[in-house]
């Protein structure tokens, strides 16, 4: 059976579990098993090696007709489950699921305009009325999927890579006080670049991008925010005059109306 490749409203590439579940050629009363089986195993993903989280790596999929349960999976686990099969064509799709994960990451390299697009995002996110605008924006949008807010937190903590007691703790290794400083103002005497990162991170969650796409973006801006040394501005309340700067002010004029799902709007990443 054809292994079909479906495109969610985002873009993203997956396979159904049913689908998979024929292609490889496994017995049909072993569906409710595998499946259970595929969705609480422990992978080797990209990222780490964990088990596989909903609306990251499956969703679920609504079926009116089968009372049997159905899920999109990502082509990244439905390789790895794959190669975890017992299927005699697993070596087959395995390395055609590569090849389209190759083709998904290729697609992700940016063009000389979209370049120069993070450069204007980049330095707006010096500012940090941008910065909180799009924190709040994200969080706003952590919330709608969310039933309770301390989970925001923990999130954040493992999306950035560290947390605010392991901030303190390295502030204490550098003999810096951190005493009476949040994530933000640490970050200003450890790392003040981290601080971009941190903001771009947040912006495209909010507009609705891919975890892994905003962290590369993230990532990408905080070099230029190196190499360009961008500075850190706290504009708020205050009567800055950037008028003369290189700050795109129609860039921090959107960003502060954020509208989650109209990423073109912002930028056109």
């Amino acid at each position: 059976m054809e292994l079909n490749i479906l495109t969610s409203p985002k873009g993203t590439k997956v396979v159904t579990a049913s689908n998979l579940h024929a292609a490889l050629k496994l017995a049909d009363y072993q569906y409710v098993r595998n499946v259970m089986k595929w969705l609480s195993d422990v992978y080797a993903f990209n990222d780490d090696v964990r088990k596989p989280i909903e609306m990251k790596d499956f969703a679920r999929r609504v079926m009116k007709v089968s009372k049997l349960q159905d899920y999109y999976i990502s082509l990244e686990m439905a390789r790895l489950i794959t190669l975890h099969s017992d299927s005699e064509v697993k070596q087959e799709y395995a390395r055609w699921l590569l090849s389209l994960e190759e083709q998904v990451r290729d697609t992700e390299l940016l063009s000389k305009d979209q370049v120069m697009a993070v450069i204007e995002l980049t330095k707006v996110m010096g500012l940090m009325s941008c910065q909180h605008s799009v924190e709040k924006s994200h969080q706003k949008k952590f919330g709608e999927k969310n039933e309770f807010s301390y989970r925001w937190w923990q999130y954040r903590a493992k999306l950035l890579g560290y947390s605010v007691e392991e901030l303190r703790s390295k502030m204490d290794e550098i003999g810096k006080n951190f005493r009476g400083k949040n994530l933000r103002k640490m970050l200003m005497q450890v790392d003040k670049y981290e601080i971009i990162r941190m903001a771009v991170i947040d912006l495209f969650i909010a507009l609705g991008r891919s975890e892994r796409f905003a962290m590369n973006m993230g990532d990408l801006a905080k070099y230029l925010a190196r190499e360009l040394k961008v500075e850190i501005w706290d504009d708020r309340g205050t009567s800055i005059n950037f008028a003369t700067s290189d700050i795109n002010m129609d860039l921090v004029n959107k960003i502060h109306t954020l509208k989650p799902g109209y990423t073109h709007s912002v930028i056109a990443v």
